[in-house]
């Protein structure tokens, strides 16, 4: 199989934030999508991690870990005193190596566009997500903080108008300009990019919602556009273009809040913007919720409750996984239990409430659609295909975990990441 020590000239990869295996269909009809799978090599069948949020998928794409492992075990961090916590922005939250550190140790250029958990990362030109989570911070210095100063301001000053905060088109829009231009003035040899319109009108509409199809139908557009740029420098030869997702999403109409139970049983006490003391806790994950208990004596009866919670006939608890079953599985070792939804449900943090419906008119937060559930669930899969001359064009793998690909982008940079609990999909890759 493939030398590990030989490399294509350029790689890119573009994560398509929920997308799944049941878009194929659907995507390899529009024409950019149709002539990329006609020459990639394909795997439809990707199983993402647990929580399968957007933060914990990424660090495992190019790490080749799990969240246990990574220490990405959510998209928000632990800071349940505060109402709004911050997210897992910097590269310093991840314990593993990863594809782009190794690329540059090898003296290779890389670029980063919006790639989740990339803050302050050794990427050469930088521009991460992460947003102004404080009154007084600003989105300009939060970015030119956490990315590479000079590179963002270039950025920013040509394409900025294009921004409306995060709002969908502007963001990928700008993304895809940022992108563009950057490529063809600095020519990177590793480029990630992160398109999330098709995640935002899940969240906002629902998975099969013509506002999510219109996402998909922009995002072929983009591809174009990137094709576009390949023969315009001549590099359709020797680049390798990687499209994958992160995770999928399930539709959903009813909301549980779990702290509502464990403020009523006098576990936690609420403070003025978020939690004051708690002996158990719990923290939203969308479609599963890690339950944290402080004293490991109590853990007895934190079971009995959520055994009984479980039993009822209107019980938004589909499965209870304790410790050893949660972490074997590579979530947060730390929590005593995670709940998994039923469908149709998802969790969050509230306190002043049992459950309530969806109600976008009154809550424009609430969602539609949602992730985190269990990887194994039926029809939650994401994919994972490439093309270019170190990929078997037509070549298929039915089966994938999302920590696989980090190895195997690996293989094809000529580096390697220690302590990798996947395995490369050689069966992709050209010889």
């Amino acid at each position: 199989m493939k030398n590990s020590t030989m490399k294509a000239s350029r790689m890119i990869i573009i994560s398509l934030d929920a997308a799944g295996e049941p878009d194929l269909a659907y995507i390899k009809e529009m024409p950019n999508f149709r002539r990329f799978f006609e020459r990639a090599a394909l795997c439809p069948h990707v199983e993402s991690v647990y929580p399968s949020l957007t933060y914990p998928a990424h660090a495992a794409i190019v790490t080749g870990c799990r969240p246990k492992t990574t220490g990405i075990v959510n998209n928000l961090r632990f800071q349940p005193w505060r109402k709004k916590p911050d997210w897992f922005w910097q590269r310093r939250f991840i314990k593993r190596t990863t594809i782009y550190d190794e690329a540059a140790k090898k003296g290779m250029k890389t670029a980063a566009f919006l790639w989740p958990v990339t803050g302050r990362a050794g990427i050469s030109w930088n521009l991460p997500e992460v947003w102004a989570n404080h009154f007084w911070e600003n989105q300009v210095t939060v970015s030119f903080a956490n990315g590479t100063p000079s590179f963002q301001l270039d950025l920013y000053r040509r394409f900025g108008k294009m921004l409306d905060g995060v709002r969908q088109p502007n963001l990928d829009n700008f993304v895809q300009s940022s992108f563009l231009y950057s490529m063809k003035k600095y020519q990177p040899d590793l480029a990630l990019v992160h398109w999330t319109d098709v995640d935002t009108n899940r969240h906002d509409y629902g998975v099969s919602s013509p506002e999510a199809m219109e996402a998909f139908c922009r995002h072929d557009r983009r591809l174009g556009e990137v094709f576009q740029l390949l023969e315009e420098m001549g590099w359709e030869e020797d680049t390798d273009l990687v499209l994958l997702g992160d995770h999928y999403q399930m539709d959903t109409n009813r909301i549980a809040y779990p702290n509502y139970y464990l403020k009523k049983l006098g576990w936690l006490e609420p403070g003025t913007n978020g939690i004051r003391r708690w002996q158990v806790l719990g923290r939203e994950s969308g479609g599963s919720c890690n339950i944290y208990v402080k004293d490991e004596r109590r853990i007895p009866v934190v079971r009995r409750f959520l055994e009984s919670w479980k039993a009822r006939p209107d019980s938004p608890v589909e499965e209870i996984f304790d410790r050893e079953e949660a972490a074997a599985m590579g979530a947060d070792p730390r929590a005593a239990f995670v709940l998994e939804a039923k469908e149709g449900w998802y969790f969050q943090n509230g306190l002043e409430c049992a459950s309530e419906a969806v109600n976008r008119e009154k809550n424009p937060d609430h969602h539609l659609g949602n992730h985190g559930f269990h990887p194994k669930r039926d029809g939650y899969q994401t994919f994972f295909a490439g093309a270019g001359p170190d990929f078997i064009a037509g070549a298929r793998k039915n089966d994938m975990k999302l920590i696989d690909e980090g190895p195997t982008l690996a293989r094809i940079l000529g580096v390697k990441l220690t302590g990798s609990e996947g395995q490369a999909a050689l069966e992709l890759l050209a010889d």
